[in-house]
């Protein structure tokens, strides 16, 4: 019989631990879900209300700071709790789920290579549940090239910056404590990709908002434009060094990013097929008497969906665990999951509304908001094309950002 060393008894029981305490903040979180998030999902769709009730909630819950390292006052998780929450929050509100996602991945960003002075100034608030913060990479004109954004940053001397620019599609827009802003770098002939990320205050002067957000799903995002008129920071609001955020791309943002809408959109993915299940349960053929529940063709296909929906979630967790474990695949199976998320939302909606018939097609259902929601799932950059563009790459052994 082998015998564990000392050193696999110590990371069995630190695994038993996180895991247990996983689970506490999961308990945590569908409590809100159902007392919080449910009751107030229908108004948020209704009025692109932004779900400020759920986003306190989960703060004064310590959530707020679920991936900001424990050293810094954080829960100290990962991937795979940001994906299992965002799953639980999206079983209710999809723009709920994707509002703490974000502001869980622009917390990442600023923890990648936070200084003493960063962290107590955004870190900490965030985990003490004062602060909200949320990324700020998309432009007109870039497309789904989010690593390529045109605002300038622009030194005023040793202490401050001058940002200049326009930013699209910024979830929580107008509601969030800071941004972290996506800026082009100082050299004008530096490599693709080569950008700086740097966080930019509420209350910053020259900050303006857009429009409200009127999207036809996801429709509590807030995702507004942002216009930065000679916004002045200081120096020491700047993450990490000048154009090297390359690194932060595929290390921090693009894995947290992605794995925050896939949990997202395999809680939306899970409604769905519960509300086809409840359905056939209920439903009886008036002329026999007997329930939808007992026709096998009917049986056939919802056993269909629960072996899709199944196989995309543990494809999702293995990818979110074997990043937060540093294999050397995991970024590739991060990017896979998305892709997979997001084919498995649609069609699992759509096939739902099928099963489900005119009650499922009505104006105001549940599955109406759903397939709306759903749709965003191939959009949101990275896309889904543009993913598996990268991930043949990745296969063929080429540069990702070759283009």
């Amino acid at each position: 019989m082998q015998v564990k060393s000392i050193r696999d008894r110590v990371a069995d029981r630190a695994s038993t631990s996180a895991g247990q305490h996983l689970d506490a903040l999961l308990h945590k979180a569908q409590e809100i879900a159902r007392e919080v998030v449910a009751p107030a999902t229908e108004a948020v769709d209704r009025d692109a209300r932004w779900p400020e009730a759920a986003i306190r909630a989960l703060q004064q819950a310590g959530l707020g700071g679920l991936v900001v390292p424990a050293v810094y006052g954080g829960q100290g998780h990962g991937l795979l709790a940001l994906a299992r929450m965002c799953e639980v929050l999206g079983q209710e509100c999809a723009s709920t789920a994707i509002c703490f996602g974000m502001h869980s991945v622009g917390a990442s960003v600023i923890s990648a290579n936070a200084t003493p002075d960063q962290q107590a100034r955004f870190l900490a608030p965030i985990c003490e549940g004062r602060h909200i913060t949320t990324l700020s990479l998309s432009e007109a004109g870039t497309g789904v090239h989010f690593y390529l954004p045109q605002t300038s940053l622009e030194s005023l001397g040793a202490e401050r910056y001058s940002l200049t620019g326009t930013k699209t599609f910024v979830t929580n827009g107008g509601h969030a404590d800071s941004y972290v802003v996506s800026v082009v770098a100082a050299d004008p002939d530096a490599p693709v990709g080569q950008f700086s990320c740097i966080v930019v205050p509420a209350d910053a002067a020259g900050l303006k908002w857009g429009q409200p957000w009127d999207g036809l799903g996801m429709r509590g995002n807030s995702s507004r434009s942002m216009e930065l008129h000679g916004v002045e920071v200081p120096h020491s609001n700047l993450l990490g060094k000048e154009g090297d955020q390359i690194w932060y791309i595929f290390n921090v943002v693009m894995p947290y990013f992605l794995i925050a809408m896939a949990g997202t959109f395999l809680g939306v993915a899970t409604t769905a097929l519960e509300e086809a299940r409840k359905h056939l349960m209920r439903r009886y053929h008036a002329h026999t008497g007997s329930s939808l529940a007992q026709t096998s063709v009917l049986q056939h296909r919802l056993g269909t969906l629960w072996g899709v929906l199944e196989r995309t979630r543990r494809l999702t967790y293995h990818a979110a665990a074997s990043f937060d474990a540093g294999e050397p695949d995991a970024l590739m199976a991060v990017m896979a999951a998305k892709v997979e998320v997001a084919d498995c939302v649609v069609a699992m909606v759509n096939e739902a509304m099928t099963l489900c018939g005119g009650i499922g097609y009505r104006s105001g259902s549940r599955l109406h908001r759903l397939l709306r929601d759903a749709r965003a799932a191939h959009l949101m950059s990275p896309t889904t094309d543009l993913l598996r563009v990268w991930i043949g790459r990745g296969l063929l052994g080429q540069p990702l950002l070759s283009d």
